[in-house]
């Protein structure tokens, strides 16, 4: 959509955008966002996330170990049956937690996300949202590694360990050129590209505005019955209502289409409301069935507050996201 935009504040207002929004792809050189995201992620989110493997996906691990005797008040379900059966006396099978994760973030930059008209573009938020995972899940030797999808290419970065393959894997990010008005991205497609061949278990970040016809949801299921699954859905507040303007041109980025509204009309603007509620839940809908966390951030509000919320949900075993 092409919308009136607000003036833009200063991009040197603050380290971590202004008004709680990301730092600015358009008016900032990439080593400044990069630092700047650093900074931002490592200060106000480093210790509020305390725990391995970004604090996201908590639990014991899944690799089996030994077995041990059966004490009262431990999970049936781990009950270790053949040696049971073998000496008459129940025991358990201890799990070995991971030490070492490998990450993989499919990241959304078609044209629908070069859009924004409060403290950010979807495109800014999408990066920051990386960032968080890239800096929370880059230690103890993990590794992340991402798929670029634009409508135009898929840029492939290969998973590595360090902090100097983070940098390098979000500054490929920031500089990724826009992708031409008219071109769709295909996200269900850059997912199969993750799910085969088939990877050691781990991590899978999904960033996207998830418009369009929804199919991603069979691959990112596909992905979710093996890896432990988080989609970041990116959103601006144009999209779910529409201003009361008078006469509004409306360009479609991924298809070029465009359309003029009337947005005087009150019955206009309840019926779009209306149909954007529809759309969103049918999304988190979608993601309830892939079995996926669900982390919904918006470019009217701060971001990084929206990330401890969710951590903080999915710890209280609250309905932050799916758990298994």
């Amino acid at each position: 959509m092409t919308l009136p935009t607000p003036a833009r504040p200063s991009p040197t207002a603050s380290p971590g955008g202004v008004g709680g929004g990301p730092p600015r792809l358009k008016d900032t050189p990439s080593d400044v966002v990069l630092r700047r995201l650093e900074l931002t992620v490592r200060r106000r989110l480093d210790g509020l996330l305390q725990g391995n493997h970004l604090g996201l996906v908590p639990g014991p691990g899944s690799e089996a170990g030994e077995s041990r005797v059966y004490h009262p008040g431990d999970d049936v379900r781990r009950m270790d049956w053949p040696v049971t059966a073998r000496t008459t006396v129940a025991h358990v099978r201890e799990t070995i937690a991971d030490r070492e994760l490998e990450a993989w973030i499919v990241v959304d930059l078609s044209p629908s996300l070069d859009f924004g008209t409060a403290a950010c573009e979807k495109r800014d938020l999408a990066v920051a949202g990386l960032s968080a995972v890239v800096y929370l899940t880059t230690h103890g030797g993990n590794r992340v590694g991402a798929l670029v999808t634009t409508g135009q290419q898929v840029i492939r970065i290969p998973a590595r360990a360090g902090r100097a393959a983070a940098d390098r894997l979000i500054r490929t990010v920031i500089e990724t050129p826009r992708a031409e008005q008219g071109r769709r991205g295909d996200l269900a497609s850059t997912l199969e590209m993750l799910r085969r061949p088939p990877r050691r278990r781990g991590l899978v970040v999904v960033v996207s505005d998830f418009l369009g016809e929804a199919t991603w949801e069979r691959p990112l299921r596909a992905l979710a019955a093996r890896h432990e699954a988080l989609a970041i859905e990116v959103l601006d507040p144009r999209e779910l209502s529409l201003p009361d303007v008078g006469l509004l041109t409306l360009v479609d980025p991924e298809t070029g289409r465009v359309i003029e509204v009337q947005t005087g009309k009150k019955e206009l603007r309840e019926r779009f409301a209306a149909a954007a509620i529809e759309q969103r839940a049918d999304v988190a809908a979608g993601l309830r069935r892939c079995a996926a966390g669900h982390l919904q951030l918006r470019t009217d509000r701060d971001w990084l507050m929206d990330i401890v919320r969710y951590v903080g949900a999915r710890r209280r075993g609250a309905s932050g996201g799916a758990r298994r």
